[in-house]
């Protein structure tokens, strides 16, 4: 998160050369940020179909084979996105926008950590995990990055559905299938997405308008984008709320989603109302920070419950 908003501002730190150079290009390329918040939804998923921890090989296999799927989605969308990368402050320096790394290159090395995703989680994990790991590598290179990024507002919305593909991927490696809980992650993580997502947006507003990417406040308006940002976070708290009458969750995950989803709310208000690029930071920030405290309250609802 800090080096996404470094980059906004214009403080991104230096970059290295040589051998280090090379390997913090390819270990850049992968999104590290986006593949740490989808492991802690992922682990959360293993725990609470556990109820507990799962044992640790388990665990391991999971992770490095989810780290390794989302890699592989993360740079294969780095290569398609190498020209509008170029003109956006938040994306430029990039290694593939630079140049630094080869299309070609690049490729090559997505498509590597794809194969051994989907060969580590079939052979050791088991074979629903792999198929959904690749699903969602293929919804988010295919779907989201070649069609909906610039050809629809609602690219986010839709594809918002690959990285909520994660915790059905924890709870498959623990039960061989799919269920309620994991099915609710999914709905929370989809829901968050635009509000999430949009507040970046704010944010860096003339630059999707520089590469034409058709993001909601640079097409529909910041007042509209302002407007949905506040109707999808009541419908995020709303649903995640909705989790316990359901019988999905139960009363200790109430109460934190509760405060959780009123501050999110507060926030999404302010913005609303207030001056634009400030609040939509602090929401940015937020959303951030709520995603990972629903997962554990939900994590310790399903352990201690």
């Amino acid at each position: 998160m800090s080096s996404t908003l470094s980059r906004i501002d214009g403080t991104a730190p230096a970059l290295a050369t040589g051998v280090r150079g090379t390997l913090t290009d390819y270990y850049e390329i992968t999104k590290p940020r986006i593949m740490y918040l989808l492991l802690i939804t992922t682990f959360a998923a293993m725990v609470m179909a556990a109820r507990g921890l799962p044992p640790l090989a388990l665990t391991l296999f999971t992770l490095i084979g989810g780290a390794l799927a989302s890699g592989s989605a993360g740079a294969f969308n780095c290569v398609i996105d190498r020209d509008v990368d170029r003109l956006m402050a938040r994306t430029m320096a990039r290694p593939l926008a630079m140049g630094r790394i080869t299309p070609e290159a690049g490729i090559a090395f997505a498509s590597l950590l794809g194969i051994l995703s989907f060969a580590l989680l079939y052979a050791l994990v088991n074979p629903l995990t792999a198929w959904l790991a690749l699903a969602g590598n293929a919804y988010y290179v295919v779907v989201y990055t070649l069609w909906l990024k610039r050809a629809t507002t609602l690219n986010i919305v839709i594809g918002g559905a690959a990285g909520a593909v994660p915790p059905l991927v924890g709870w498959a490696a623990v039960t061989h299938g799919v269920g309620g809980p994991a099915l609710g992650l999914f709905a929370l993580i989809f829901l968050w997405t635009p509000p999430h997502f949009w507040a970046l947006a704010l944010m860096t507003n003339t630059d999707y308008g520089k590469a034409n990417i058709p993001m909601l406040p640079n097409v529909r308006g910041v007042e509209r984008a302002k407007k949905e940002i506040f109707a999808y976070s009541v419908v995020l708290v709303a649903a995640s709320l909705a989790l316990t009458p359901l019988g999905v969750m139960g009363r200790w995950y109430f109460v934190a989603a509760a405060i959780l989803g009123a501050i999110f709310l507060f926030d999404a208000w302010k913005m609303f109302r207030g001056p634009v690029k400030p609040a939509a930071r602090v929401l940015f920030k937020y959303s951030l920070l709520y995603l990972a405290l629903m997962c554990a309250a939900m994590v310790v609802d399903r352990v201690i419950g």
